[in-house]
């Protein structure tokens, strides 16, 4: 509803955006008459709205198809380029907090810490035109648009997408990062990994049996709220590689005022974010027996 109401207040109207601006007046309004955009907006969100709920997303006003010939190739490439983001930045984004935190305040917790939260003070368009400029430009290592060949191999995808995947890396490392680093200081100055040094364990075997799995289990919320972002925030980045990714979609459609399209992009977005929550609540209480046994007891 915030999205529909807002998408109302962008000057001009659907048919004009659609038409262009040396369309004939009458043209435009011809259109708008097509397509229902001179209705009452209670009435236009109402027909899309129940036609959701049936399982119809609508069609498009710009492309005349159906919002979801449109909507799901999208989501799947945003996908890919979200997996594979993931697969890179939450084991380096882990492996470096707890790297930091086991060197605490010496030089290599000063670099990794502050190295991360700088990386992610910067923009990701900025860091896509750096990346560019030194992989694909000045090394020539790596093709500059994320957009692979159709019929393109599995490996051959993959190098397309490495470096939008490497601008979320560098974004993403410092969040992941000062989580894992937070939660293995907190783990490592537990009462229960004192109780294992006491027993005369070996430092890694309380570092893996110990203090990982408890200092991980903050991570796993950071990450899931994360997904959303992946997958609806990442708009300049698909711009800049010129990826048809859902982020692109959502910017076309706002530029267009397709509100099918803008609203179902937004609701499958909205979506994802839930079962990604839902998804690091079920992991949270699995990995943590505190939490299942208050479960049990309530």
């Amino acid at each position: 509803m915030i999205i529909f109401v807002a998408a109302q207040l962008l000057p001009g109207d659907v048919g004009r955006a659609i038409l262009g601006p040396f369309a004939a007046q009458q043209a435009v309004d011809d259109l708008n008459q097509e397509l229902g955009t001179d209705r009452s907006v209670f009435v236009q969100y109402g027909d899309w709205i129940g036609g959701v709920l049936q399982g119809d997303l609508g069609d498009s006003y710009a492309f005349r198809r159906p919002v979801g010939d449109l909507l799901w190739p999208a989501l799947e490439n945003s996908a890919k380029l979200a997996l594979l983001a993931f697969v890179i930045v939450v084991p380096i984004g882990i492996l470096g907090g707890v790297a930091a935190a086991l060197k605490e305040g010496r030089l290599r917790d000063r670099v990794i810490s502050i190295g991360g939260l700088s990386a992610t003070a910067i923009p990701e368009f900025v860091w896509a035109v750096l990346v560019i400029m030194v992989f694909g430009l000045w090394l020539d290592l790596l093709p500059v648009t994320a957009q692979a060949p159709r019929d393109a191999g599995f490996f051959t995808q993959i190098k397309y997408l490495l470096l939008p995947s490497l601008c979320l890396v560098f974004v993403l490392f410092g969040y992941i990062a000062r989580m894992a680093r937070a939660g293995t200081i907190e783990s490592l100055n537990a009462d229960y990994t004192r109780t294992a040094y006491l027993k005369g364990l070996q430092r890694r075997t309380v570092i893996s049996r110990h203090v990982l799995r408890n200092s991980l289990l903050p991570t796993i919320a950071v990450v899931a709220t994360q997904v959303g972002y992946l997958f609806g925030g990442l708009v300049a980045i698909e711009l800049v590689f010129n990826y048809n990714g859902i982020g692109q979609l959502i910017y076309r459609a706002a530029q267009q005022q397709d509100y099918p399209l803008l609203l179902s992009a937004t609701l499958v977005v909205g979506i994802v974010y839930l079962l990604a929550t839902l998804l690091a609540d079920v992991l949270y209480s699995a990995l943590n027996p505190r939490i299942r046994l208050a479960g049990s007891e309530s």
